[in-house]
């Protein structure tokens, strides 16, 4: 054993440094994310006011009134369709919340139901076992009735705590509108003041990560509004309570990897054979497959090239730095995750970590 800890620690060091700088930073960013929240906002709303903005002012308009157009075009849209959406999904899902009991109620029926009749058909079928199974199915439908109601009642409290967001995003427009007036000055300053290490590491950082995260975030934003406008209107033909939220539930998860759409429709699907409801049962597997299906044929060809992080480490560092630091966390994990690729990809590890003696052999740079 000793000989173990004299071979790796100086290894074991140097990951420790690493793993004890990633930390630092998103106790930092998460930090600074919740006492300075509409600053963050302002450099997300500058890069969707700024272009127009910059396109106006080449028509002849002054930076100050075509930067003032541009944040109200952008507040009309974007906050009126936020509000709109918001009010919509928080009376559905509240509603959806609210009618859990009762689904969970008629799903045990069933299940009683369907037990009984099996029992006639095959007599040598011991009472006690479908007792226990009587048992066992109300106390997973119970459980999962309120987890499911938890999180439902959870999201739709945040989505009425909306004055807190609506004040940091106004903040953040304020914010953002200044910004733009003032960007050539703050490149200048940012040109002439900044150390070369840090212009080195912004360059590094924009070619490596910032681009590359970019380019991903637009094209899961199009496979997103596809899933859910696909969902949405399946879910109108078919005369779906709730169809709203629970496409905007299906396109939450969507951006998760590993889970996606299934995570709303699978379980939905079997509740509904259970109950007896085999029409809509077959229409959603249906729609489920093709859902699938789509994302599958549209994905290689709106994403392009993949960011080289596997699906399951991006979303295992997700939930990690969700507990850890909430909100903050999700934001900056794609980035730290992207980042530490990069970094690997051009052997930045191979001279900060020091192999272990003799452990592997030493290649040439």
């Amino acid at each position: 054993m000793l000989s173990f800890y004299r071979k790796y620690w100086r290894t074991a060091f140097d990951i420790a440094l690493i793993v004890l700088t990633v930390y630092l930073i998103m106790f930092a960013f998460s930090y600074l994310y919740q006492i300075a929240t509409p600053i963050f906002l302002s450099f997300f709303i500058f890069m969707f006011i700024e272009p127009p903005a910059r396109w106006l002012t080449k028509l002849g308009i002054k930076k100050s009134i075509s930067a003032g157009i541009s944040v109200l075009v952008f507040t009309l849209i974007i906050v009126g369709a936020f509000v709109g959406a918001g009010y919509i999904m928080t009376a559905q899902i509240t509603g959806l919340a609210e009618n859990l009991p009762q689904y969970q109620k008629l799903f045990t029926e069933q299940f009683q139901q369907n037990s009984a009749y099996l029992q006639e058909k095959i007599k040598g079928v011991p009472d006690n076992v479908l007792e226990n199974a009587y048992a066992a199915v109300s106390y997973i439908t119970d459980w999962f009735q309120k987890i499911a109601a938890s999180f439902l009642k959870s999201l739709g409290g945040y989505l009425m705590s909306f004055s807190t967001f609506i004040f940091n995003f106004s903040i953040g427009i304020i914010l953002a509108y200044f910004l733009s007036l003032e960007i050539n000055e703050w490149k200048t300053t940012a040109q002439e003041k900044t150390p070369k290490t840090f212009k080195k590491a912004f360059f590094f950082l924009k070619d490596n990560v910032f681009s590359g995260i970019a380019v991903y975030l637009k094209a899961q934003m199009k496979l997103i509004s596809i899933t859910f406008v696909v969902i949405f209107i399946a879910l109108l033909l078919l005369g779906v309570d709730n169809a709203f939220s629970i496409s905007l539930l299906s396109a939450v998860f969507d951006v998760l990897p590993l889970l996606g759409v299934g995570t709303v429709f699978i379980p939905w699907i079997i509740y509904l054979f259970i109950v007896g409801q085999t029409t809509l049962a077959i229409w959603l597997s249906a729609l489920f497959l093709f859902v699938v299906l789509t994302r599958q044929i549209l994905e290689p060809k709106i994403t392009g090239d993949t960011l080289g992080v596997s699906a399951f480490t991006m979303l295992a560092f997700m939930i990690i730095s969700l507990s850890l630091f909430g909100i903050a966390g999700v934001i900056l994990s794609p980035i730290l995750m992207i980042l530490i690729k990069a970094l690997y990809d051009q052997r930045y590890f191979h001279r900060w970590i020091r192999p272990p003696k003799g452990e592997y052999e030493v290649t040439g740079e």
